[in-house]
C-alpha cells in the first residue's frame, strides 16, 4: 500500500515534471514563432517605409532639378538681358568715341590750318619788324640831325627843345587818344547796345507786370462815426493799448467813417489793420481783446505771407527752397522800395531774366532762381548790419543754394566781383523792373536833393557853363565852353561824370549824362 501510494506520488511527480518539459517547450517555440511573426512584420514595415523614403527622394530630386532649370533659365535671361544691354552701351559708347574721334580729326586740322596762318603771319610780323626797325633807325638818324638843325637856328638846347616838343606833343596825344577812346567807345556802344536792345526788349515784350506803389498808411473803414469813441476807449485805454501791441499809430482825426494806421513797417501796419478790423467787426474792444486778437492777426498774417511766397514759387515753377526762404519770401510781400513792391518786383526780374536767359542760350531756372531770390536780403531786420545784397547772398549760402545763385544775389548791385553771366542778367532785369515810368516814387526833399546833386558834380568839372537835370532826374544834359573842351574830350568828361555820380550819390535805376558842345559865330551884313 504504501508502495503503491509512493509509486503514485512519483509517477505523479515525473508527470508533472514531463508537462512541465512540454510546456515550457510548446511555450517557446509559441514564443520564438511570434517573435519571427514580429521580425517579419517590421522587416515588411522598413521595406515599405525605405520604398516610400525612395520614392519622396526621387520627387524631392526631380523638383530640386527643375527648380534649378528655371534658376538657370532665369540666370541666363538675365545675363542675355545684362549682355544685351552692355552690348548697346558698348556700342553707344563706340558711336560717341567715333564721333570724337571725327570732332577731334576737324579740330586738328583747324588748329593746323591756324598754326599755318599764325607762321605765315609771324614771318610777315618778323618782315615787318626788321623793316620798322631799319626805318627806326633811319628815323632816330634823322631826328638827331633835326635837332641839331633846330638847336643851331632856334639857338635853345636839346632839353628846352624837348620840354617845347613834349608839351606840343601832349596835347596833340590827348587829343588823338581821345578821340581813338570815342571811336572804339562807340564801335562798342553801337555793337553792344544793338545786341542788348534786342534781347531786353524781346524780353519786356514777352513780361507784362502791372506797377504797384506801397504807401505808409492804411485806411480803415468804419460802420459809423461812434466807433472811434469806441476804438479810443475811456481814457484813451484802448487806444494806448492798441499802439503799445503794435508798435502802429492810429489817427483819428475828422475824416469820416475812418481811421488811419500809420507806420514804416508794413508788416506791422498790417497785423493792425487785420486786428483793427477784427475788433470793429467783433465789437468787444477792450486791452485784454485786442492783445488776443493781434495775436491771432499776426498768425494769419504769417499764413498769407507763406502762401504768397509758395503762390510766387509755383507761378515761376521754382524747386528746392529751404523753408527759411521761403518764409523770407513771403515777408517781401510786405516790403516795398522806393514804393515799389519788392515781391512783384523779384517776380517780374525772375520772370526777365529767364525771358533773356532764354534768348541767349543759358540756364532758364538758373536765371529764374537767381531773380526771385536776388533781393531776397531786404526781408531781413534792420537790426541786422550789412548791405541787403550781402545778407541775402549769406542767407542763400547757409540755406543750400549754389555758389552761381549767390555770387548773383551778392554781386546784382556790383558789390563783389562776378563769377558767372547770371549776375550780370539779374543786373539788367532789375534794372529794367526798377526803371519802368511810374514804377517807383521817393519824397519830395530826397528828389530835389538828389537833382540839386547831380548839377553840383557837373559843375565841379572844368570847362563846363550850365547844366540841367531832365525827366525827373533820369538825365543831366551838361554845356561846355567850346573854346575850353574839343568834341574828344566831351566825350572822355562823360565817362567822367558818369563815374563820379556813380561813386558818390546812391539811385534808383540809370543815368543818363549828354554832353552838348555847341559853337555859334555871328556877323551883320552893314
Amino acid at each position: 500500500m504504501d508502495n503503491s501510494i509512493i509509486i503514485l506520488v512519483i509517477a505523479a511527480l515525473v508527470s508533472g515534471v514531463i508537462f512541465f518539459i512540454v510546456g515550457h517547450y510548446f511555450r517557446s517555440l509559441s514564443d520564438r514563432r511570434f517573435k519571427e511573426k514580429k521580425i517579419a512584420e517590421a522587416q515588411d514595415e522598413a521595406e515599405r517605409i525605405l520604398k516610400e523614403a525612395h520614392k519622396e527622394a526621387e520627387l524631392q530630386k526631380k523638383t530640386a532639378i527643375l527648380e534649378a532649370k528655371d534658376e538657370w533659365f532665369k540666370a541666363k535671361s538675365n545675363f542675355e538681358r545684362d549682355a544685351a544691354r552692355a552690348s548697346d552701351k558698348q556700342r553707344q559708347e563706340a558711336q560717341r568715341l567715333k564721333e570724337w574721334d571725327l570732332d577731334l580729326k576737324r579740330r586738328q586740322e583747324t588748329i593746323n590750318k591756324r598754326e599755318n596762318e599764325f607762321s605765315a603771319r609771324e614771318n610777315f610780323l618778323n618782315s615787318k619788324e626788321a623793316t620798322i626797325r631799319t626805318k627806326d633807325n633811319e628815323l632816330t638818324k634823322l631826328i638827331d640831325q633835326e635837332n641839331k638843325k633846330l638847336e643851331n637856328i632856334a639857338g635853345l638846347t636839346q632839353e628846352e627843345a624837348k620840354k617845347i616838343l613834349l608839351g606840343n606833343l601832349e596835347g596833340k596825344v590827348r587829343y588823338e587818344s581821345a578821340q581813338m577812346i570815342k571811336e572804339l567807345k562807340d564801335q562798342a556802344r553801337e555793337e553792344a547796345e544793338k545786341e542788348a536792345k534786342e534781347i531786353i526788349v524781346r524780353a519786356i515784350q514777352r513780361s507784362a507786370a502791372d506797377t504797384t506803389v506801397e504807401s505808409t498808411v492804411s485806411v480803415v473803414h468804419l460802420p459809423n462815426d461812434e466807433m472811434k469813441g469806441r476804438i479810443i476807449g475811456r481814457e484813451g485805454r484802448n487806444i494806448r493799448s492798441f499802439e503799445e501791441a503794435t508798435g502802429i499809430d492810429v489817427i483819428v482825426d475828422d475824416t469820416p467813417e475812418a481811421v488811419i494806421l500809420s507806420g514804416f513797417d508794413p508788416i506791422r501796419r498790417e497785423v493792425a489793420r487785420i486786428a483793427l478790423e477784427k475788433l470793429i467787426v467783433d465789437g468787444r474792444i477792450h486791452p485784454g481783446r485786442i492783445e488776443e486778437l493781434i495775436k491771432k492777426s499776426d498768425v494769419e498774417l504769417q499764413k498769407k505771407m507763406k502762401e504768397a511766397a509758395e503762390e510766387a514759387i509755383f507761378e515761376l515753377d521754382v524747386h528746392g527752397l529751404k523753408p527759411k526762404l521761403v518764409q523770407m519770401l513771403g515777408r517781401l510781400k510786405y516790403r516795398a522800395s522806393y514804393g515799389q513792391n519788392v515781391l512783384q518786383h523779384s517776380k517780374e526780374v525772375a520772370v526777365l531774366a529767364g525771358l533773356m536767359a532764354a534768348e541767349i542760350g543759358l540756364d532758364t531756372k538758373t536765371a529764374i532762381r537767381a531773380g526771385l531770390l536776388h533781393d531776397i536780403g531786404k526781408a531781413i531786420d534792420r537790426e541786422t548790419e550789412g548791405t541787403h545784397s550781402e545778407l541775402g547772398a549769406e542767407m542763400a549760402k547757409k540755406n543750400g543754394e549754389n555758389d552761381v545763385i549767390c555770387n548773383a544775389i551778392a554781386a546784382h548791385h556790383e558789390d563783389v566781383p562776378v563769377i558767372s553771366v547770371y549776375p550780370v542778367l539779374v543786373q539788367a532785369a532789375d534794372t529794367v523792373s526798377s526803371t519802368r515810368p511810374g514804377v517807383r516814387r521817393e519824397t519830395l526833399t530826397n528828389y530835389i536833393n538828389r537833382l540839386t546833386n547831380l548839377e553840383e558834380i557837373a559843375d565841379s568839372f572844368r570847362g563846363v557853363s550850365k547844366s540841367y537835370v531832365i525827366q525827373a532826374g533820369r538825365e543831366i544834359r551838361v554845356m561846355v565852353e567850346p573854346q575850353s573842351i574839343t568834341d574828344a574830350q566831351a566825350e572822355e568828361m562823360a565817362g567822367q561824370i558818369s563815374t563820379k555820380i556813380q561813386d558818390e550819390m546812391e539811385y534808383p535805376g540809370q543815368i543818363r549824362v549828354s554832353i552838348i558842345r555847341e559853337s555859334r559865330y555871328t556877323a551883320f551884313a552893314k
